[in-house]
Protein backbone atom coordinates (compact mmCIF):
# COMPACT_ATOMS: atom_id res chain seq x y z
CA UNK A 1 0.00 0.00 0.00
CA UNK A 2 2.86 2.32 0.84
CA UNK A 3 4.41 1.69 -2.60
CA UNK A 4 1.23 2.72 -4.44
CA UNK A 5 0.87 5.82 -2.26
CA UNK A 6 4.44 6.85 -3.09
CA UNK A 7 3.86 6.23 -6.78
CA UNK A 8 0.63 8.27 -6.80
CA UNK A 9 2.31 11.13 -4.93
CA UNK A 10 5.22 11.10 -7.35
CA UNK A 11 2.87 11.23 -10.32
CA UNK A 12 1.10 14.27 -8.86
CA UNK A 13 4.41 16.05 -8.27
CA UNK A 14 5.50 15.27 -11.82
CA UNK A 15 2.26 16.62 -13.23
CA UNK A 16 2.79 19.88 -11.39
CA UNK A 17 6.36 20.19 -12.66
CA UNK A 18 6.42 22.48 -15.68
CA UNK A 19 8.71 20.34 -17.87
CA UNK A 20 7.18 16.90 -17.40
CA UNK A 21 5.37 15.49 -20.42
CA UNK A 22 2.97 12.83 -19.14
CA UNK A 23 2.15 11.70 -22.68
CA UNK A 24 5.81 10.78 -23.27
CA UNK A 25 6.64 9.06 -19.99
CA UNK A 26 3.91 8.55 -17.44
CA UNK A 27 6.17 6.60 -15.07
CA UNK A 28 8.87 9.21 -14.50
CA UNK A 29 8.61 10.43 -10.93
CA UNK A 30 11.42 12.97 -10.89
CA UNK A 31 10.79 16.51 -9.65
CA UNK A 32 13.53 18.50 -11.38
CA UNK A 33 12.88 21.58 -9.24
CA UNK A 34 13.75 19.68 -6.08
CA UNK A 35 17.04 18.29 -7.45
CA UNK A 36 20.00 20.17 -5.99
CA UNK A 37 22.82 18.26 -7.73
CA UNK A 38 21.78 16.63 -11.01
CA UNK A 39 24.99 14.59 -11.37
CA UNK A 40 24.53 13.04 -7.92
CA UNK A 41 20.83 12.34 -8.24
CA UNK A 42 19.86 8.99 -6.69
CA UNK A 43 17.30 6.80 -8.42
CA UNK A 44 13.92 6.69 -6.74
CA UNK A 45 12.94 4.22 -4.06
CA UNK A 46 10.35 2.54 -6.33
CA UNK A 47 13.04 1.83 -8.92
CA UNK A 48 15.42 0.43 -6.28
CA UNK A 49 12.61 -1.84 -5.11
CA UNK A 50 12.00 -3.07 -8.64
CA UNK A 51 15.71 -3.87 -8.99
CA UNK A 52 15.56 -5.92 -5.85
CA UNK A 53 12.51 -7.83 -7.08
CA UNK A 54 14.33 -8.66 -10.35
CA UNK A 55 17.47 -9.80 -8.53
CA UNK A 56 19.57 -6.79 -9.56
CA UNK A 57 22.15 -4.89 -7.58
CA UNK A 58 21.99 -1.12 -7.71
CA UNK A 59 25.45 -0.89 -9.31
CA UNK A 60 25.08 -3.88 -11.64
CA UNK A 61 25.92 -3.42 -15.36
CA UNK A 62 23.34 -1.98 -17.74
CA UNK A 63 22.74 -1.92 -21.50
CA UNK A 64 20.72 0.56 -23.56
CA UNK A 65 18.54 -0.37 -26.52
CA UNK A 66 16.93 2.18 -28.85
CA UNK A 67 14.14 1.52 -31.35
CA UNK A 68 13.55 4.46 -33.66
CA UNK A 69 10.28 3.33 -35.19
CA UNK A 70 8.58 2.92 -31.82
CA UNK A 71 10.43 5.89 -30.38
CA UNK A 72 11.58 4.03 -27.26
CA UNK A 73 14.75 3.71 -25.20
CA UNK A 74 15.08 0.65 -22.97
CA UNK A 75 17.36 0.22 -19.96
CA UNK A 76 18.38 -3.39 -19.35
CA UNK A 77 20.23 -4.40 -16.19
CA UNK A 78 22.12 -7.53 -15.25
CA UNK A 79 20.80 -9.75 -12.50
CA UNK A 80 22.86 -11.89 -10.17
CA UNK A 81 23.10 -14.60 -12.88
CA UNK A 82 24.56 -12.00 -15.26
CA UNK A 83 21.46 -12.20 -17.45
CA UNK A 84 20.07 -8.84 -18.55
CA UNK A 85 16.44 -8.03 -17.90
CA UNK A 86 14.36 -5.04 -18.91
CA UNK A 87 14.33 -2.52 -16.08
CA UNK A 88 12.54 0.46 -17.65
CA UNK A 89 11.27 1.76 -20.99
CA UNK A 90 11.29 5.46 -21.85
CA UNK A 91 9.53 7.21 -24.68
CA UNK A 92 12.10 9.09 -26.74
CA UNK A 93 11.03 12.72 -26.86
CA UNK A 94 12.77 13.61 -30.15
CA UNK A 95 14.91 11.96 -32.80
CA UNK A 96 15.59 13.53 -36.16
CA UNK A 97 15.66 12.24 -39.73
CA UNK A 98 14.17 8.92 -40.85
CA UNK A 99 14.92 5.24 -40.34
CA UNK A 100 18.44 4.44 -41.47
CA UNK A 101 22.01 5.04 -40.29
CA UNK A 102 23.85 8.32 -40.05
CA UNK A 103 26.19 8.72 -43.03
CA UNK A 104 27.58 12.26 -43.02
CA UNK A 105 27.73 15.45 -41.00
CA UNK A 106 24.55 17.50 -41.29
CA UNK A 107 22.23 14.78 -42.63
CA UNK A 108 20.12 15.02 -39.43
CA UNK A 109 20.19 11.23 -39.08
CA UNK A 110 20.46 9.62 -35.65
CA UNK A 111 23.02 6.78 -35.46
CA UNK A 112 22.16 3.09 -35.83
CA UNK A 113 24.52 0.35 -34.76
CA UNK A 114 26.46 -0.85 -31.69
CA UNK A 115 28.29 1.80 -29.66
CA UNK A 116 30.32 1.41 -26.44
CA UNK A 117 29.71 4.19 -23.92
CA UNK A 118 32.66 4.92 -21.60
CA UNK A 119 32.72 7.08 -18.43
CA UNK A 120 34.58 9.83 -20.34
CA UNK A 121 31.54 10.19 -22.61
CA UNK A 122 29.34 11.31 -19.71
CA UNK A 123 28.78 15.08 -19.89
CA UNK A 124 27.38 16.67 -16.71
CA UNK A 125 27.79 20.19 -18.12
CA UNK A 126 25.78 19.76 -21.29
CA UNK A 127 23.78 22.64 -22.73
CA UNK A 128 20.95 20.09 -22.94
CA UNK A 129 20.76 19.44 -19.20
CA UNK A 130 22.75 16.16 -19.15
CA UNK A 131 24.27 14.17 -22.01
CA UNK A 132 26.00 10.90 -22.90
CA UNK A 133 28.04 10.94 -26.11
CA UNK A 134 27.23 7.91 -28.30
CA UNK A 135 30.82 7.75 -29.58
CA UNK A 136 29.77 8.09 -33.22
CA UNK A 137 31.57 7.37 -35.48
CA UNK A 138 32.61 3.95 -34.15
CA UNK A 139 35.03 1.53 -35.84
CA UNK A 140 32.40 0.37 -38.33
CA UNK A 141 31.40 3.95 -39.26
CA UNK A 142 35.00 5.02 -39.77
CA UNK A 143 35.79 1.99 -41.93
CA UNK A 144 32.86 2.90 -44.17
CA UNK A 145 33.76 6.59 -44.44
CA UNK A 146 30.87 7.84 -42.32
CA UNK A 147 31.25 11.17 -40.56
CA UNK A 148 29.58 13.14 -37.82
CA UNK A 149 30.25 14.71 -34.43
CA UNK A 150 28.52 15.35 -31.11
CA UNK A 151 25.84 12.67 -31.46
CA UNK A 152 24.32 12.42 -28.00
CA UNK A 153 21.65 11.02 -25.79
CA UNK A 154 20.64 14.19 -23.93
CA UNK A 155 17.79 16.14 -22.36
CA UNK A 156 15.83 19.22 -23.48
CA UNK A 157 13.70 17.33 -26.05
CA UNK A 158 15.36 18.84 -29.11
CA UNK A 159 17.25 16.88 -31.76
CA UNK A 160 19.31 17.48 -34.90
CA UNK A 161 20.82 14.00 -35.10
CA UNK A 162 20.66 13.00 -31.43
CA UNK A 163 18.33 10.96 -29.26
CA UNK A 164 16.74 13.56 -27.03
CA UNK A 165 14.82 12.84 -23.85
CA UNK A 166 13.01 15.01 -21.35
CA UNK A 167 15.14 16.30 -18.49
CA UNK A 168 13.27 14.04 -16.04
CA UNK A 169 14.07 10.99 -18.15
CA UNK A 170 17.68 12.00 -18.73
CA UNK A 171 18.51 12.46 -15.06
CA UNK A 172 17.41 8.87 -14.39
CA UNK A 173 19.30 7.41 -17.37
CA UNK A 174 22.41 9.38 -16.40
CA UNK A 175 22.17 8.12 -12.80
CA UNK A 176 21.74 4.49 -13.91
CA UNK A 177 24.85 4.70 -16.13
CA UNK A 178 26.83 6.46 -13.39
CA UNK A 179 25.97 3.76 -10.86
CA UNK A 180 26.99 0.97 -13.26
CA UNK A 181 30.39 2.63 -13.82
CA UNK A 182 30.80 2.88 -10.05
CA UNK A 183 30.10 -0.83 -9.88
CA UNK A 184 33.02 -1.55 -12.20
CA UNK A 185 31.40 -1.71 -15.64
CA UNK A 186 33.97 -0.55 -18.19
CA UNK A 187 31.52 0.41 -20.95
CA UNK A 188 27.77 0.44 -21.45
CA UNK A 189 26.66 -1.06 -24.74
CA UNK A 190 24.25 1.07 -26.76
CA UNK A 191 22.28 -0.89 -29.36
CA UNK A 192 20.51 1.51 -31.74
CA UNK A 193 18.05 -0.19 -34.13
CA UNK A 194 15.58 1.16 -36.67
CA UNK A 195 12.85 -1.10 -35.24
CA UNK A 196 12.40 -4.35 -33.35
CA UNK A 197 13.88 -6.87 -35.75
CA UNK A 198 11.05 -9.37 -35.67
CA UNK A 199 10.13 -11.46 -38.72
CA UNK A 200 7.09 -9.29 -39.42
CA UNK A 201 9.01 -6.02 -39.20
CA UNK A 202 11.80 -7.30 -41.44
CA UNK A 203 9.20 -8.37 -44.02
CA UNK A 204 7.45 -5.02 -43.76
CA UNK A 205 10.69 -3.12 -44.45
CA UNK A 206 12.06 -5.57 -47.05
CA UNK A 207 12.03 -2.87 -49.79
CA UNK A 208 13.93 -0.27 -47.77
CA UNK A 209 17.35 0.59 -49.31
CA UNK A 210 18.95 0.00 -45.88
CA UNK A 211 17.71 -3.59 -45.60
CA UNK A 212 21.18 -5.18 -46.09
CA UNK A 213 22.65 -3.00 -43.33
CA UNK A 214 19.76 -3.94 -41.05
CA UNK A 215 20.20 -7.67 -41.76
CA UNK A 216 23.78 -7.29 -40.52
CA UNK A 217 22.59 -5.60 -37.30
CA UNK A 218 19.95 -8.28 -36.87
CA UNK A 219 22.62 -10.90 -36.12
CA UNK A 220 23.61 -9.00 -32.97
CA UNK A 221 19.96 -8.29 -32.18
CA UNK A 222 19.03 -11.96 -32.37
CA UNK A 223 21.97 -13.09 -30.24
CA UNK A 224 20.96 -10.68 -27.48
CA UNK A 225 17.37 -11.95 -27.70
CA UNK A 226 18.58 -15.53 -27.26
CA UNK A 227 21.35 -15.07 -24.68
CA UNK A 228 20.08 -11.96 -22.86
CA UNK A 229 23.65 -10.71 -22.79
CA UNK A 230 25.14 -7.85 -24.86
CA UNK A 231 27.07 -9.46 -27.74
CA UNK A 232 30.81 -9.05 -28.15
CA UNK A 233 31.15 -6.71 -31.13
CA UNK A 234 34.05 -6.47 -33.60
CA UNK A 235 34.52 -5.07 -37.09
CA UNK A 236 36.41 -6.53 -40.04
CA UNK A 237 36.02 -6.24 -43.81
CA UNK A 238 33.90 -3.16 -43.04
CA UNK A 239 31.24 -5.35 -41.40
CA UNK A 240 30.00 -6.04 -37.88
CA UNK A 241 30.77 -9.48 -36.46
CA UNK A 242 29.27 -10.75 -33.20
CA UNK A 243 30.49 -13.24 -30.61
CA UNK A 244 33.19 -14.67 -32.85
CA UNK A 245 36.22 -16.58 -31.64
CA UNK A 246 39.07 -15.39 -33.86
CA UNK A 247 42.56 -16.67 -34.61
CA UNK A 248 43.93 -13.14 -34.79
CA UNK A 249 43.14 -9.46 -34.31
CA UNK A 250 40.26 -7.73 -36.05
CA UNK A 251 41.03 -5.03 -38.59
CA UNK A 252 37.94 -2.89 -39.39
CA UNK A 253 39.03 -2.24 -42.98
CA UNK A 254 41.06 -5.41 -43.52
CA UNK A 255 40.36 -9.08 -44.01
CA UNK A 256 38.64 -10.94 -41.21
CA UNK A 257 40.73 -13.53 -39.34
CA UNK A 258 39.63 -17.15 -39.15
CA UNK A 259 36.47 -17.11 -37.01
CA UNK A 260 34.09 -19.57 -35.38
CA UNK A 261 30.86 -19.33 -33.38
CA UNK A 262 30.84 -20.94 -29.89
CA UNK A 263 29.04 -24.33 -30.16
CA UNK A 264 26.38 -23.57 -27.53
CA UNK A 265 25.49 -20.29 -29.23
CA UNK A 266 25.47 -21.98 -32.61
CA UNK A 267 22.91 -24.57 -31.47
CA UNK A 268 20.70 -21.96 -29.82
CA UNK A 269 20.78 -19.72 -32.89
CA UNK A 270 19.95 -22.61 -35.25
CA UNK A 271 16.71 -23.27 -33.37
CA UNK A 272 15.93 -19.53 -33.30
CA UNK A 273 16.53 -19.15 -37.06
CA UNK A 274 14.20 -22.03 -37.87
CA UNK A 275 11.34 -20.44 -35.95
CA UNK A 276 12.13 -17.04 -37.42
CA UNK A 277 11.99 -18.31 -41.01
CA UNK A 278 8.53 -19.76 -40.46
CA UNK A 279 7.28 -16.44 -39.12
CA UNK A 280 8.96 -14.54 -41.97
CA UNK A 281 7.22 -16.65 -44.63
CA UNK A 282 3.85 -15.93 -43.02
CA UNK A 283 4.62 -12.21 -42.91
CA UNK A 284 5.61 -12.18 -46.60
CA UNK A 285 2.21 -13.63 -47.54
CA UNK A 286 0.51 -11.08 -45.31
CA UNK A 287 2.28 -8.14 -46.96
CA UNK A 288 2.20 -9.45 -50.53
CA UNK A 289 1.82 -6.46 -52.90
CA UNK A 290 2.09 -4.01 -49.98
CA UNK A 291 4.95 -1.78 -48.94
CA UNK A 292 5.61 0.38 -45.89
CA UNK A 293 5.55 4.16 -46.28
CA UNK A 294 8.24 5.60 -44.04
CA UNK A 295 7.11 9.06 -42.82
CA UNK A 296 9.37 12.10 -42.80
CA UNK A 297 10.39 13.93 -39.65
CA UNK A 298 7.86 16.66 -40.45
CA UNK A 299 5.07 14.09 -40.70
CA UNK A 300 6.05 12.63 -37.34
CA UNK A 301 6.09 16.09 -35.78
CA UNK A 302 2.60 16.80 -37.08
CA UNK A 303 1.02 14.03 -35.02
CA UNK A 304 2.43 15.41 -31.76
CA UNK A 305 2.10 19.12 -32.54
CA UNK A 306 -0.34 19.67 -29.67
CA UNK A 307 2.30 18.59 -27.16
CA UNK A 308 4.29 21.74 -27.95
CA UNK A 309 1.49 24.09 -26.89
CA UNK A 310 2.52 26.28 -23.96
CA UNK A 311 6.17 25.21 -24.01
CA UNK A 312 9.42 26.88 -25.05
CA UNK A 313 10.33 26.84 -28.73
CA UNK A 314 13.27 24.48 -28.14
CA UNK A 315 10.90 21.76 -26.95
CA UNK A 316 10.28 19.74 -30.13
CA UNK A 317 8.85 16.20 -29.75
CA UNK A 318 8.89 14.25 -32.99
CA UNK A 319 6.51 11.35 -32.46
CA UNK A 320 7.15 7.85 -33.79
CA UNK A 321 7.09 6.29 -37.24
CA UNK A 322 4.49 3.66 -36.40
CA UNK A 323 1.81 6.30 -35.84
CA UNK A 324 2.78 8.46 -38.84
CA UNK A 325 3.60 5.71 -41.39
CA UNK A 326 1.34 3.13 -43.05
CA UNK A 327 1.19 0.15 -45.37
CA UNK A 328 0.31 1.01 -48.98
CA UNK A 329 -0.01 -0.60 -52.36
CA UNK A 330 3.24 -0.42 -54.28
CA UNK A 331 1.65 1.61 -57.10
CA UNK A 332 0.17 4.13 -54.68
CA UNK A 333 3.52 4.55 -52.95
CA UNK A 334 5.26 5.24 -56.26
CA UNK A 335 2.77 8.03 -57.02
CA UNK A 336 3.17 9.50 -53.54
CA UNK A 337 6.97 9.48 -53.78
CA UNK A 338 6.79 11.11 -57.24
CA UNK A 339 4.61 13.91 -55.87
CA UNK A 340 6.95 14.42 -52.92
CA UNK A 341 9.94 14.57 -55.26
CA UNK A 342 8.22 17.16 -57.44
CA UNK A 343 7.34 19.27 -54.39
CA UNK A 344 10.92 19.04 -53.13
CA UNK A 345 12.34 20.09 -56.50
CA UNK A 346 9.96 23.07 -56.57
CA UNK A 347 11.04 24.04 -53.07
CA UNK A 348 14.70 23.84 -54.04
CA UNK A 349 14.09 25.98 -57.15
CA UNK A 350 12.42 28.64 -55.01
CA UNK A 351 15.33 28.60 -52.57
CA UNK A 352 17.83 29.00 -55.41
CA UNK A 353 15.90 31.96 -56.84
CA UNK A 354 15.68 33.51 -53.40
CA UNK A 355 19.43 33.20 -52.85
CA UNK A 356 20.19 34.65 -56.28
CA UNK A 357 17.88 37.60 -55.60
CA UNK A 358 19.51 38.26 -52.24
CA UNK A 359 22.92 38.06 -53.88
CA UNK A 360 21.94 40.48 -56.67
CA UNK A 361 20.36 42.95 -54.25
CA UNK A 362 22.97 42.63 -51.49
CA UNK A 363 20.43 41.13 -49.11
CA UNK A 364 17.73 43.59 -50.14
CA UNK A 365 19.83 46.69 -49.43
CA UNK A 366 20.31 47.67 -53.07
CA UNK A 367 17.38 47.12 -55.39
CA UNK A 368 18.40 47.70 -59.06
CA UNK A 369 16.56 50.57 -60.85
CA UNK A 370 15.23 49.67 -64.33
CA UNK A 371 16.96 51.49 -67.25
CA UNK A 372 15.04 54.18 -69.17
CA UNK A 373 13.14 53.07 -72.29
CA UNK A 374 15.29 54.04 -75.34
CA UNK A 375 12.20 54.44 -77.57
CA UNK A 376 10.74 57.99 -77.25
CA UNK A 377 7.19 58.01 -76.03
CA UNK A 378 4.56 60.49 -77.35
CA UNK A 379 3.74 63.37 -75.04
CA UNK A 380 0.08 63.37 -74.23
CA UNK A 381 -1.20 66.87 -73.41
CA UNK A 382 -4.02 67.19 -71.02
CA UNK A 383 -7.21 68.56 -72.54
CA UNK A 384 -7.98 72.17 -71.64
CA UNK A 385 -11.07 72.18 -69.55
CA UNK A 386 -13.68 74.61 -70.87
CA UNK A 387 -15.42 76.80 -68.33
CA UNK A 388 -18.93 75.71 -67.54
CA UNK A 389 -21.78 78.04 -68.54
CA UNK A 390 -24.48 78.97 -66.12
CA UNK A 391 -28.15 78.77 -66.95
CA UNK A 392 -28.50 82.61 -67.20
CA UNK A 393 -25.79 82.80 -69.81
CA UNK A 394 -28.31 81.41 -72.30
CA UNK A 395 -30.07 84.78 -72.38
CA UNK A 396 -26.92 86.88 -72.80
CA UNK A 397 -26.59 89.09 -75.95
CA UNK A 398 -22.91 88.42 -76.33
CA UNK A 399 -21.90 85.11 -77.77
CA UNK A 400 -18.54 83.85 -78.88
CA UNK A 401 -17.78 84.16 -82.54
CA UNK A 402 -17.62 80.95 -84.49
CA UNK A 403 -14.16 80.05 -85.63
CA UNK A 404 -14.30 79.95 -89.44
CA UNK A 405 -11.55 78.80 -91.77
CA UNK A 406 -9.39 81.52 -93.33
CA UNK A 407 -10.56 82.75 -96.81
CA UNK A 408 -8.90 81.14 -99.81
CA UNK A 409 -7.27 83.74 -102.15
CA UNK A 410 -6.57 82.77 -105.79
CA UNK A 411 -3.90 84.94 -107.45
CA UNK A 412 -3.81 85.74 -111.21
CA UNK A 413 -0.76 83.55 -111.62
CA UNK A 414 -2.63 80.57 -110.10
CA UNK A 415 -5.61 81.34 -112.39
CA UNK A 416 -3.36 81.43 -115.49
CA UNK A 417 -1.75 78.18 -114.55
CA UNK A 418 -5.11 76.46 -114.09
CA UNK A 419 -6.54 77.65 -117.53
CA UNK A 420 -4.48 75.39 -119.86
CA UNK A 421 -5.46 72.39 -117.79
CA UNK A 422 -9.11 73.08 -118.58
CA UNK A 423 -8.43 73.35 -122.30
CA UNK A 424 -6.48 70.07 -122.34
CA UNK A 425 -9.65 68.06 -121.94
CA UNK A 426 -9.86 65.16 -124.43
CA UNK A 427 -11.88 65.69 -127.59
CA UNK A 428 -15.22 63.94 -127.84
CA UNK A 429 -16.21 61.75 -130.70
CA UNK A 430 -18.72 62.85 -133.30
CA UNK A 431 -21.31 60.51 -131.93
CA UNK A 432 -20.81 61.93 -128.44
CA UNK A 433 -21.07 65.51 -129.78
CA UNK A 434 -24.40 64.84 -131.44
CA UNK A 435 -25.83 63.17 -128.38
CA UNK A 436 -27.59 65.52 -125.98
CA UNK A 437 -25.86 65.91 -122.64
CA UNK A 438 -27.65 64.62 -119.61
CA UNK A 439 -29.46 67.10 -117.44
CA UNK A 440 -27.02 66.66 -114.59
CA UNK A 441 -24.06 67.39 -116.87
CA UNK A 442 -25.79 70.46 -118.38
CA UNK A 443 -26.52 71.82 -114.90
CA UNK A 444 -22.90 71.28 -113.82
CA UNK A 445 -21.62 73.03 -116.93
CA UNK A 446 -23.86 76.03 -116.25
CA UNK A 447 -22.61 76.30 -112.72
CA UNK A 448 -18.99 76.06 -113.89
CA UNK A 449 -19.53 78.81 -116.48
CA UNK A 450 -21.19 81.11 -113.99
CA UNK A 451 -18.61 80.69 -111.25
CA UNK A 452 -15.38 80.56 -113.28
CA UNK A 453 -14.00 84.12 -113.69
CA UNK A 454 -12.61 85.28 -117.01
CA UNK A 455 -8.97 86.01 -117.57
CA UNK A 456 -9.60 89.76 -117.76
CA UNK A 457 -11.52 89.81 -114.51
CA UNK A 458 -8.81 87.81 -112.85
CA UNK A 459 -6.21 90.25 -114.00
CA UNK A 460 -8.04 93.23 -112.47
CA UNK A 461 -8.49 91.89 -108.91
CA UNK A 462 -8.06 88.68 -106.92
CA UNK A 463 -11.07 86.52 -106.31
CA UNK A 464 -12.03 86.22 -102.61
CA UNK A 465 -14.58 83.99 -101.07
CA UNK A 466 -17.48 85.60 -99.28
CA UNK A 467 -17.69 85.08 -95.51
CA UNK A 468 -20.93 83.26 -94.67
CA UNK A 469 -23.37 85.07 -92.38
CA UNK A 470 -23.42 84.20 -88.72
CA UNK A 471 -26.11 81.69 -87.89
CA UNK A 472 -28.27 82.41 -84.83
CA UNK A 473 -28.80 79.39 -82.59
CA UNK A 474 -32.34 78.10 -82.72
CA UNK A 475 -32.73 78.59 -78.97
CA UNK A 476 -31.78 82.24 -78.92
CA UNK A 477 -35.11 84.03 -79.28
CA UNK A 478 -34.28 87.16 -77.33
CA UNK A 479 -31.70 89.82 -78.04
CA UNK A 480 -30.66 91.68 -81.25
Amino acid sequence: MRFWNLLASAAIVAALAGCTNETLDATTSVDIKSVRNKTEYQVSAPMVKKMSELGMQKQAPIALRIFKEEGTLEVWKANTANRFQLLKTYKICAWSGKLGPKVKEGDRQAPEGFYPLFPRQMNPNSNYYLAINTGYPNAYDKANGRQGTHLMIHGACSSSGCYSMTDEQMIEIFALARDSFKGGQESVQLQAFPFRMTAENMARHRDNPNIDFWKMLKVGYDQFEVTKRPPEVNVCEKKYVFNQQASGPFNPGGQCPAMSTPPALQVAMASFEKSYQTDYDKAMKKYDGMVWYEPSEAERKAIVAKQRVGRELAYAPTGNSLDAGKMMKASDLEKKIALQKEAEETKQAVEIQKKELEKATDGGKHVPVPAANPIPQPVIQAAVEQPKKSFWSLFSKSEPELQMPAPVVITPEQQATAAPLTQAAPATTAKQAKAPAPAAQQQAAAVTTATTPSADAAAEAPVMTEEPPKKRPFWKIWGN
